[in-house]
């Protein structure tokens, strides 16, 4: 049986391509990645792991803008390693004049410990940077002597 060991890339279409290519380069580039392809209508960032590529929109798509709540996506979560991130990128978004949709903040509802912040791409496109701490290890029961 086949099994996915990561995600390789996303493609989203963008509306107005230097737009969001301008938009995605502080973004990702907050979040470390680097612009690894550079194309007239498309471009890719890297982070060593994972490529998230934009790429214009044609005329039909162009006629049908981003409406949350249709058919497709809905939001694109990118996890981060500590709290004080989310905060990092919440500084540049409010920076850039970006949209945020939700400031940071806890969100138990979805585990101890979720903190994020939501916002929105040139588009209309909802994005998340988020942390969530892994579950501690169970302590042993005290009292239990290790047998040697």
């Amino acid at each position: 049986m086949a099994r996915v060991v990561g995600i390789d890339h996303l493609v989203i279409r963008v509306g107005d391509f230097r737009r969001s290519k301008r938009f995605y380069d502080a973004v990702l580039g907050c979040l470390g990645f680097k612009l690894k392809y550079d194309y007239a209508d498309h471009a890719g960032w890297s982070n060593g792991k994972t490529l998230f590529w934009i790429g214009e929109a044609d005329a039909e798509g162009k006629k049908h803008p981003h409406r949350a709540g249709n058919i497709g996506f809905h939001h694109y979560a990118f996890e981060l390693s500590r709290r004080r991130d989310v905060d990092d990128l919440y500084v540049l978004l409010k920076s850039k004049r970006v949209k945020v949709v939700d400031a940071p903040a806890d969100y138990p509802e979805y585990g101890t410990g979720y903190y994020a912040v939501y916002f929105l791409d040139p588009d209309g496109l909802k994005l998340e940077g988020m942390y969530f701490p892994p579950p501690r290890p169970k302590r042993r029961a005290t009292g239990a002597k290790k047998a040697i």
